[in-house]
């Protein structure tokens, strides 16, 4: 049952970070407000006012990208018995493929596209790794 238990941390990482990267991209506009008439609620939308943003307006996609894959991770690895990295490792690429696939219908500077697929996933789902290993309690 150990590869059934890998399966199930795995879909309960996608689930809870899928989540938070939702919850964070819902909170963005509400913190750091998009310019005057800029529609961001559809890719058409955000396509036409593209040069509008400035570098400030990418910060909690990437927050929620790296977020949502740190605490999939840490999440996939406190219920998963075996194979604790790969679980962490397999978020970490289901959420990559996710931002690929992102980066191919939402247009971005290429700037941003790059510091995403680069910096928040894999080294975030690692992270999540290692903090869900230094989290265990010492035995007394």
């Amino acid at each position: 049952m150990p590869i059934l238990r890998l399966v199930l941390a795995i879909i309960g990482g996608i689930v809870i970070g899928s989540v938070v990267n939702m919850a964070l991209i819902m909170v963005s506009g509400h913190i750091i407000a998009p310019p005057a008439g800029v529609d961001m609620t559809t890719p058409e939308g955000m396509h036409s006012s593209m040069a509008l943003l400035g570098p400030r307006h990418f910060l909690f996609p990437f927050l929620a990208h790296a977020i949502g894959t740190l605490i999939g991770a840490f999440i996939a690895v406190k219920i998963t018995e075996q194979h604790k990295l790969l679980a962490a490792l397999l978020v970490g690429a289901l959420f990559f493929l996710g931002g690929v696939s992102m980066a191919r219908v939402i247009p971005a500077p290429t700037w941003f596209i790059a510091l995403d697929l680069i910096v928040a996933y894999f080294p975030f789902a690692w992270f999540g790794f290692i903090l869900a290993n230094n989290s265990k309690e010492k035995a007394i």
